[in-house]
């Protein structure tokens, strides 16, 4: 059964959503990558790797890593906040294995918070199945209503 199964259909509206807003985020433009919210509480992004994000040793730079690694964790936090956008207020990451080309999946999953705290953590996993990177984030609700987003337009399934 695909993990959103048993869940309403203002919570899989939602989702969908959270997937145009990622969609419609100017900086997404710069990316070959794709959101799916999975569940509540969990998301996975994919994207490809190559030479345009290497730094001067030829493989990926951190940036990349720390943006797929905070964005997986962020979505899977704000699929528990339907109301309000998320700040991500702090993220640890680890570095484990550099990746130099190929698709990756940063896959997110909601720890704990559902007021006002958020907590939330991530991995990267490469085409090998390899662990390349991890994370843990913080995220606060702040002012911002989702509904006043341009990308974010609960819409139909």
């Amino acid at each position: 059964m695909p993990p959103e199964a048993g869940e309403s259909s203002g919570a899989k509206l939602h989702y969908r959503a959270l997937e145009r807003l990622y969609a419609s985020a100017p900086i997404n433009q710069l990316f070959d990558s794709q959101l799916a919210i999975t569940g509540e509480g969990t998301s996975r992004i994919t994207f490809e790797v190559d030479e345009r994000y290497h730094h001067a040793a030829s493989a990926a730079h951190g940036t990349i890593y720390f943006k797929m690694l905070d964005d997986a964790a962020f979505y899977a936090a704000n699929t528990l906040a339907t109301d309000r956008f998320l700040l991500t207020t702090s993220f640890n990451l680890h570095f484990t294995k550099p990746v130099k080309s190929g698709k990756v999946v940063a896959e997110g999953r909601w720890i704990s918070g559902k007021r006002r705290v958020f907590v939330a953590d991530s991995r990267l996993v490469d085409a090998e199945g390899d662990e390349i990177g991890r994370g843990t984030g913080t995220f606060m609700r702040s002012r911002i209503p989702l509904s006043s987003l341009p990308g974010y337009s609960p819409g139909t399934e």
